[in-house]
């Protein structure tokens, strides 16, 4: 709304003082569209990498399950345990992602329980089980660091600064230029049109790729939905 209005203000400050000119547009297109376009482009590749690596993690923890209670007697000694410790692993990473919090620690926490479990089931589950149960935690590892990689680091910060920037010079110099090439005989109504829609359809670009950089938050219709990848779901 402010980036709008300051759209509105700007064309009728520009017919108030009669301020027009011809300008090549081209420059300033590739100075706005192109870098939200990158930054769009780039949000959305962020979005499909976490959506792998969260179908990546949930399936590690199913095969680490799998393989923990490969045998009927480890399915009745350790079913309660091992599901218990893999529902903890899973919900603490979806909380993680799903929070503001950086650090990893509690993660690394309850990830360190499987090796806990594995090694005190040391008699029980034969080094075969540990060896492959073990490959796959370091899988899980490599996905969580990957979600936390996307959890923290987003668009640089200097590339959206400066889209908005340029975003709020945009009717000063597209109002007196749509003034210019409208005839006198046309309505103002037709300018006010032309500079709202503009500057309506750049201000939404930036809000997509805002929303779209960090894709756990739930606030974007389309984030991803974490409790899909719930073991408990």
């Amino acid at each position: 709304m402010l980036v709008l209005v300051f759209a509105m203000l700007t064309t009728y400050m520009s017919y108030h003082f009669e301020i027009r000119f011809n300008i090549d547009l081209t420059l300033l297109s590739i100075a706005i569209i192109f870098p939200l376009v990158f930054s769009i482009r780039g949000s959305f590749r962020r979005r499909e990498r976490a959506l792998e690596h969260l179908s990546e993690f949930k399936s590690s923890l199913h095969t680490v399950r799998s393989f923990l209670l490969s045998r009927p007697d480890l399915v009745e000694l350790y079913k309660k345990d091992v599901d218990n410790i893999l529902l903890d692993i899973n919900l603490t990473v979806l909380h993680h992602l799903s929070g503001k919090e950086i650090t990893i620690r509690n993660i690394d926490a309850s990830m360190q329980q499987v090796y806990d479990f594995v090694i005190d089931k040391n008699e029980t589950i034969s080094r075969q089980i540990r060896d492959k149960v073990f490959r796959f935690m370091k899988d899980m590892h490599e996905c969580v660091e990957n979600l936390n990689a996307i959890h923290i680091h987003r668009t640089p910060i200097s590339l959206k600064a400066y889209c908005l920037i340029f975003i709020y010079i945009f009717p000063f110099i597209y109002a007196p230029e749509i003034i210019k090439n409208v005839s006198v005989n046309q309505s103002t109504l037709i300018v006010y049109g032309v500079v709202f829609i503009t500057q309506f359809i750049l201000i939404s670009l930036y809000n997509i790729q805002n929303q779209l950089e960090y894709p756990f938050d739930s606030i974007g219709i389309d984030d991803i939905n974490l409790n899909n990848f719930r073991l408990d779901r």
